[in-house]
């Protein structure tokens, strides 16, 4: 397969909207691919590198060299060279690195470079969420769409996914199960505006968790050896001692946590999120262990001693967990039917200084990488993660500062308007932040500077309107920024849909 194809076949997907279409497009496009290059082609098409980071820069990619006048390039020779790139290091790795893709670039028609430039920095919008290529691989492999999603489950990408059920089909998919030491999609919570809304969705006992403001970690522990992953599967093993020596402590052979990392105050109240982020997320972060120590708070358990306990109910799962870890180191938790005894738990878990409440279903499995309704989650304000899609100049006092945000809800494979704001910003944020957009900028025009919508940010607002300025014909009420979300990414940002049902 040529990597022109690829590129008619994205170019195609984006230039039609039935979902259905898209699916057999994709389809065709798998089918196509031998078995050596299918998890390559299934991931261009999901609109990805294989590579997580490439060290390849926006502004490396500004002067490209001459276009090739035939294509030639496969699939197979771009990964190839991709993983050249992201390998290099060290003293003259610069300068290795722009030769590698000069080379690549000038083997690309000009059509295909635009392909790898958008698919390098994640911007290929053509309709072709994951969601939506897993439909595909099913569709290509005739397999059930539940053995494609249930091996998805365990896996972070779907080209893997995509070749063992093209070239193994549902006996393949089925081998894909958890695996100490690799890392599961977290499970998602929805949102209800206050405790009787969350519980109407559930009925019955409940646990009410705690909703800790802090770093999503996945701990994993075999025999002696302990990994810690993000929400977005990274390893952070090596910034977080402190967690690894919890875990290595626990009295137990092989065990895989779910929970939050959070610094705490001498009072035990929550310091501000970016103390957290910077710890846990900074390549410096163990050397600032004894400034910023993290506490861990797990909530759930999705493996013991051998046994796997994601399909079990998260009664058997909490269960376990308490046998497990110590009490100190479990999410503040409340088994309960009363309404009245969440609500008061919600109130003690806002004096504490946390978020709110996470109501879950006693009889529900763990839902590995999906937000359904078996966790609601309930915060005091409205509050959504939204992505910033351009900025513009200050004025006045913010001179020469990016200030002014547009803010974006996901909507498909874009993202919907809803309004811009400069509110709750401090100077150290407008400095942050106006080094951070100038990495992101795809352009200019006028004093806006549009961005690659990468950077999620969670604001507060007052309220929902309707407005025919926008696409999405809704608008937010006195937006204000609450903080920056680093530990996110755009596919995770709050959607469209759920705006217009908070309005």
């Amino acid at each position: 397969m040529l990597l022109a194809e690829l590129v008619e076949t994205s170019a195609a997907v984006a230039a039609i909207r039935s979902r259905l279409e898209k699916r057999a497009l994709l389809a065709v496009a798998l089918r196509a691919a031998s078995p050596d290059e299918v998890e390559v082609v299934a991931s261009y098409l999901s609109g990805r590198a294989r590579q997580r980071r490439t060290g390849v820069g926006w502004r490396s990619l500004s002067d490209l060299p001459a276009p090739a006048e035939t294509a030639s390039l496969t699939p197979a020779a771009v990964d190839a060279a991709l993983e050249e790139v992201a390998a290099l290091a060290g003293a003259g790795s610069q300068a290795a690195r722009a030769d590698a893709v000069a080379r690549l670039f000038a083997a690309a028609t000009a059509e295909e470079q635009r392909f790898l430039r958008a698919l390098i920095f994640g911007e290929l919008r053509q309709g072709a969420l994951d969601s939506l290529l897993l439909d595909a691989i099913a569709a290509a492999a005739d397999v059930p769409l539940a053995a494609v999603r249930r091996a998805a489950m365990f896996s972070a990408l779907s080209g893997p996914i995509a070749a063992a059920a093209l070239t193994g089909g549902a006996e393949a998919l089925a081998a894909f199960r958890l695996e100490v030491g690799r890392p599961v999609r977290p499970m998602l919570a929805a949102s209800a505006p206050d405790v009787p809304a969350a519980l109407a969705k559930l009925g019955g006992p409940v646990a009410a968790d705690g909703k800790i403001d802090g770093i999503r970690v996945q701990v994993h522990r075999a025999g002696d050896d302990v990994a810690v992953f993000t929400r977005s599967l990274d390893d952070i093993t090596d910034r977080v001692p402190e967690l690894v020596e919890l875990v290595a402590g626990l009295e137990t052979d092989a065990v895989v946590l779910d929970g939050e990392a959070i610094a705490l105050d001498a009072a035990g109240r929550p310091r501000p999120f970016q103390e957290t982020g910077s710890r846990a997320m900074s390549r410096d972060g163990a050397a600032l262990r004894d400034q910023v120590p993290l506490t861990a708070y797990f909530f759930d358990v999705l493996h013991l001693d051998g046994a796997d306990l994601i399909d079990a109910p998260a009664a058997d799962r909490f269960a376990a967990l308490s046998r497990v870890v110590p009490p100190a180191s479990i999410v503040p938790r409340r088994v309960t039917a009363d309404p009245a005894e969440v609500q008061d738990f919600f109130r003690q878990m806002l004096e504490r200084g946390h978020e709110g409440v996470v109501v879950k279903d006693l009889d529900a499995p763990y839902d590995a990488g999906r937000r359904g309704s078996a966790w609601v989650k309930v915060k005091p304000r409205h509050t959504l993660d939204l992505v910033v899609l351009a900025v513009e100049w200050g004025s006045g006092r913010r001179q020469g500062w990016l200030s002014n945000i547009h803010l974006g809800a996901r909507d498909g494979d874009g993202f919907a308007m809803l309004g811009k704001t400069f509110k709750g910003m401090t100077d150290e944020m407008l400095a942050w932040q106006t080094e951070r957009f100038l990495q992101l900028e795809t352009g200019r025009h006028g004093h806006v500077v549009t961005l690659r919508p990468e950077q999620v940010v969670e604001v507060a607002f007052d309220g929902i309107q309707r407005s025919p300025r926008y696409p999405g014909g809704l608008a937010l009420r006195f937006a204000r920024v609450l903080r920056y979300r680093d530990d996110k990414t755009a596919a995770e940002a709050d959607t469209i849909d759920t705006v217009r049902a908070l309005a």
